[in-house]
């Protein structure tokens, strides 16, 4: 699966060269200049759809960013074609909802692996196999968080394909099975929701490339349905700079 095309990939508009081994991941667009302005040098080489992409350096190491809009089916196509044409390290940087009651607006969370509530990875492996994070990009998340004293948790997050099923399950004809299956997580500990996580990692696993998720928890609504604190932060600044620490020591690592 590692074969790398010199032909432009029909969605993300690049060939070979436009990008580095190391790619981070948002889902907005509009973040993609944000992270961008942590690399050497960076240059806008596309913008297509929903696929932005900048290239940079990072202590001398050709990186990228690209964007890959919401959910698991366009998340999935930006790293088979990121991976068609020589990306085999991605970081995906995003936004989730808090379900654990301790972790809470403002923290980070980091990935160890993803509940398959969604429909892409479906279409890769059977429902059995898991959906679990690269361990290196993993632990290199977790020392750039304690390097840069961020408050983060780390486990289990799930992954689903309806925004509102999520926020408004029982205005859903199938609210029954949302609620249920959503109870389940919280019992076991799920730390929180968002969209591309399990698809991407089931891609990675399929590819034999290495992938890694950190997001900004926006808010927590299992706190605010108990009338407990719940501070809103929609800014991912945290997030981006332990990404991009976190790509630093992935790095010097691989250059070992």
């Amino acid at each position: 699966m590692s074969t790398v095309y010199s032909d432009v990939q029909y969605h993300i508009n690049m060939k070979e060269g436009d990008v580095g081994r190391y790619v981070i991941l948002p889902g907005d667009p509009k973040r993609c200049s944000k992270i961008a302005k942590y690399f050497d040098n960076p240059v806008l080489v596309a913008d297509h759809r929903e696929y932005v992409t900048y290239t940079g350096y990072l202590d001398g190491v050709k990186v990228s960013v690209t964007s890959t809009g919401i959910g698991g089916p366009s998340a999935a196509i930006a790293m088979e074609e990121l991976a068609n044409i020589g990306a085999d390290t991605f970081i995906r940087v995003g936004t989730c909802g808090g379900m654990s009651i301790d972790v809470m607006g403002g923290d980070l969370v980091i990935a160890t692996g993803a509940i398959r509530m969604e429909g892409t990875s479906r279409e890769y492996s059977p429902i059995e196999f898991p959906a679990v994070a690269d361990f290196g990009i993993t632990n290199a998340l977790v020392k750039a968080a304690e390097n840069l004293q961020k408050k983060y948790h780390v486990g289990v997050v799930q992954c689903k394909d309806s925004f509102y099923g999520q926020h408004a399950p029982e205005t859903k004809p199938v609210g029954y099975e949302l609620t249920n299956k959503w109870n389940a997580w919280m019992k076991m500990g799920t730390l929180a929701s968002e969209m591309e996580s399990a698809a991407l990692f089931i891609v990675a696993a399929y590819r034999r490339v290495r992938a890694g998720s950190i997001f900004n928890v926006v808010a927590n609504q299992e706190r605010r349905k108990l009338r407990l604190e719940d501070p809103q932060e929609h800014d991912t600044e945290a997030a981006i700079m332990t990404a991009i620490e976190a790509l630093r020591i992935l790095i010097k690592e691989d250059n070992k």
